[in-house]
């Protein structure tokens, strides 16, 4: 009788569970289009977001998060694998590693996007080595909008896949230049999710436009100096050499980016220089180790990705052996800038000092084009070789900046205060109205491009002068020490005369337009007032009337000058609006 009421009760507590919560693992085909197609076609965003969703109900050591929304209206989401199947980013962080695959930035370059699915899945079950001490977390799709924006031509240079997305967002932004400025809504959110987890370590799944040569990968490691000080140099020399000695022992062959256009690469080539502006540029500023990867346009879709796939292995392998390593250098590399007086910028290649690598490429020569009256470039695969090259991958600081205490931003510029507070800058509003004796930039020269660039005429060669002024703060204005975390952030994007500066971007052009003007007719009386009772004043426009013909013949250009030599001229024109408080 009373194993008749134990069987009831168990029929009875299994009946009131609801099944339907819980998915088998049979109950899905984890087999992804590129394996279906024999390695020819890459699937579609709403598939593979299934694809991720229904690896994380039929596997705990996977989740799905959706993050903010992006331009083309979708969410943007983040997969994350963890063989503990924990998925608190604190408690992982306190002894394993984090490494963030970035996939589908440009939609058309799809290898990443079918590897990474690959290789979750193979982890998920266990088909792998499944790494002790790293967390893998990748983001499937970046660029929705493109990866919508389905084709089969986009890509002119490109063997397959077969269909492939854009490599315009849903606004025609290339967001592959948007990190630093984040005109769109995917860098805003990318933003939150980079924050979210603080990754020591960040791969950009690319494929290349370039030279014809015999590697199915190439990598690009972010700019070892200009990561700088002991984490750079472990990249350039442990981190890179690792990669290719894994990839070695694997029959595959890789070498560095090949950074050159409608020339031959055995002339040499220098490495291409991440800039704030691309995703390894921006992970540089929180010291995170950053590459691309970016396998070859002409070889077969099956290769490249499977190439993709190994790579990430090893990657995942590498930071798995050296992960506390990693963690220890990225924390000393964090409190670099606190103490030091002056920060690096304009880096250019050192071309006296090459790197000699071997490269293997195919013969190419300029021969008289069938098309146009030129020449065109021709390779011949059946002339393959082997040599040694120069590769230019040591680089020079031109300049440098001298590292404040903190900066002042009036919070009428709420649209880079916004930008901050995404990328987790801390500040803190004065309470009060406050005057400070502070460092302000007059803006001297800068050049503008003639042509739109990713929805800017950007700035470059901008030139200031510095000098010290007691200022008076507004209430609710905000004091940003530099001590702290996000110091390079702050010191690449607030400083005008970095290259990916918000200045350069146009997002302080107000300031470079004069708002208030002068009649002629009423300011000629003033100025004569002016020069009488200013005797330097008037020398010193006397000198430049005899130094500058030009300034001598132009009547109006006289009062300009006058004008701008007294207090009637308003004291914004070219100042930079931000202001900067010594060490």
């Amino acid at each position: 009788m009373k194993r008749i009421l134990f069987l009831g009760f168990i029929i009875i507590a299994f009946g009131s569970c609801d099944f339907s919560k819980y998915q088998l693992q049979d109950d899905y085909d984890f087999t992804t289009r590129f394996e279906i197609s024999n390695g020819t076609e890459t699937d579609t965003y709403p598939n593979v977001i299934s694809f991720y969703e229904d690896l994380a109900k039929a596997y705990p050591s996977v989740q799905l998060k959706a993050f903010d929304t992006t331009d083309s209206g979708e969410p943007l989401h983040l997969a994350i694998f963890n063989p503990d199947a924990q998925f608190d980013i604190a408690k992982i962080k306190e002894n394993k590693s984090i490494l963030l695959v970035l996939n589908g930035i440009h939609p058309g370059e799809s290898d990443g996007i079918d590897a990474t699915m690959m290789m979750f899945r193979d982890m998920a079950q266990d088909s792998i080595k499944v790494p002790e001490n790293v967390v893998i977390a990748t983001i499937p799709v970046y660029n929705i909008g493109g990866a919508l924006n389905r084709n089969s031509f986009s890509r002119t240079n490109q063997n397959g896949p077969k269909a492939y997305g854009f490599r315009g967002n849903a606004r025609n932004y290339d967001l592959n230049r948007d990190f630093a400025k984040a005109d769109s809504k995917n860098a805003r959110a990318f933003y939150k999710i980079y924050h979210y987890l603080d990754p020591e370590v960040f791969i950009d799944n690319h494929v290349s436009n370039g030279a014809d040569y015999q590697y199915v990968l190439t990598h690009l490691f972010t700019q070892h100096n200009r990561l700088g000080g002991d984490i750079g140099k472990y990249l350039d020399e442990k981190m890179m050499p690792a990669l290719e000695d894994s990839l070695k022992i694997k029959n595959l062959d890789i070498t560095p980016y090949v950074n050159v256009f409608n020339e031959v690469p055995e002339n040499g080539f220098s490495q291409f220089v991440d800039y704030p502006r691309y995703s390894t540029g921006y992970t540089t500023m929180w010291n995170t180790l950053g590459m691309m990867v970016e396998t070859h346009m002409l070889k077969p879709y099956d290769k490249r990705v499977w190439g993709t796939y190994e790579l990430m292995q090893s990657m995942v392998a590498i930071t798995d052996n050296q992960s506390e390593k990693i963690k220890e250098l990225r924390a000393a590399e964090n409190k670099k800038y606190l103490t030091k007086r002056w920060y690096p910028v304009h880096y250019k290649p050192d071309m006296e000092d090459p790197s000699i690598r071997e490269f293997k490429g195919y013969e190419g020569e300029m021969i008289p084009s069938e098309v146009t009256d030129g020449e065109r470039l021709k390779y011949d695969r059946s002339k393959p070789f082997t040599q040694d090259i120069e590769y230019f991958n040591n680089f020079i600081a031109e300049d440098r900046i001298d590292i404040p205490r903190a900066y002042v931003i009036p919070q009428g510029w709420w649209n880079v205060i916004d930008l901050l507070e995404l990328n987790n800058i801390k500040m803190k509003a004065f309470e009060k109205d406050t005057t400070l004796y502070v460092q302000q930039y007059k803006i001297e020269n800068y050049e503008t491009g003639n042509s739109a660039y990713e929805g800017h005429y950007m700035h470059r060669n901008t030139e200031v002068s510095a000098s010290m002024d007691s200022i008076r703060f507004r209430k609710g204005d905000y004091y940003i020490s530099t001590f702290q975390d996000g110091v390079r952030y702050l010191l690449e994007m607030l400083e005008p005369t970095a290259e990916d500066s918000f200045f350069n971007w146009n997002y302080f052009d107000t300031v470079l337009q004069q708002k208030e003007h002068f009649s002629p007719y009423v300011f000629e009386d003033i100025a004569k007032d002016l020069l009488a009772k200013n005797a330097d004043l008037k020398a010193s426009f006397e000198e430049k009337k005899t130094n500058d013909p030009d300034f001598a013949e132009n009547w109006y250009a006289q009062l300009e000058w006058i004008h701008k030599h007294s207090k009637y001229y308003e004291n914004a024109h070219l100042r930079y609006p931000i202001f900067r408080i010594p060490r």
